[in-house]
């Protein structure tokens, strides 16, 4: 049975960094005849940080186990459709074999051609399904992330964070900096639901099955 499994896609940067603004000191009024004074020097910013787990976020938002749900049921919908042609395609394989005896070369060869061409659009549908499917699962993701986002931006500016950075990127932190729980609350007050927009599988280019080579006329 050929496979269909949804691929994993890679997560899009989520964290926004705020950097708050130096204070310019006010310049001294210069005096005549004397060397000019040197340039201040920055007062370096205190880091501020706060940590999020966005896995956990995919994982257990109700937004992201909506999704979850709706992707599997229509995977399982595709996987139906496609086992049922490969079935109608092994009748119709053994179908050919029983008739093999009774063929010409030439009729054989014509039939094993036309199988095959059978065989590659399947192979194009499945193709075609899983990538619709992948599709499907990253536009509707991609929502959760921007609330995510907006959350986690509205978060770290109540707390002055000036970085937020990824726990999966992390050894050890003090749990105080960590706002998963907080954003999860706050997501799925946002978004309670969230219905996946399902794309059209899309034609894949088919690649045609070459004629069998003619045989050389006998002199």
């Amino acid at each position: 049975m050929l496979a269909f499994r949804i691929g994993v896609f890679p997560l899009a940067c989520l964290f926004a960094l705020f950097m708050a603004t130096a204070h310019a000191q006010q310049p001294t009024p210069a005096q005549p005849a004397a060397a000019a004074p040197p340039a201040a020097t920055a007062v370096p910013t205190q880091l501020t940080v706060v940590v999020v787990d966005v896995q956990k976020l995919l994982q257990e938002s109700k937004a992201a186990k909506m999704v979850r749900q709706q992707i599997e049921t229509k995977r399982a919908e595709y996987a139906k459709e496609i086992s049922h042609q490969e079935d109608e395609l092994r009748k119709e394989r053994d179908a050919l074999q029983r008739q093999q005896a009774g063929l010409s070369q030439e009729a054989l060869n014509a039939k094993g051609r036309e199988f095959q061409q059978k065989v590659n659009d399947l192979d194009r549908t499945v193709q075609a399904k899983r990538q619709a499917l992948e599709k499907s699962n990253a536009d509707t993701l991609q929502k959760i992330q921007e609330s995510m986002v907006k959350i986690i931006t509205a978060i770290a500016k109540d707390r002055k964070a000036n970085l937020v950075l990824q726990r999966s990127e992390l050894v050890l932190f003090d749990q105080q900096f960590d706002i998963t729980d907080q954003v999860l609350q706050k997501l799925d007050e946002e978004l309670p639901t969230l219905n996946v927009a399902f794309v059209e599988p899309q034609p894949v280019p088919a690649t045609p099955v070459p004629a069998a080579p003619a045989k050389p006329k006998k002199k």
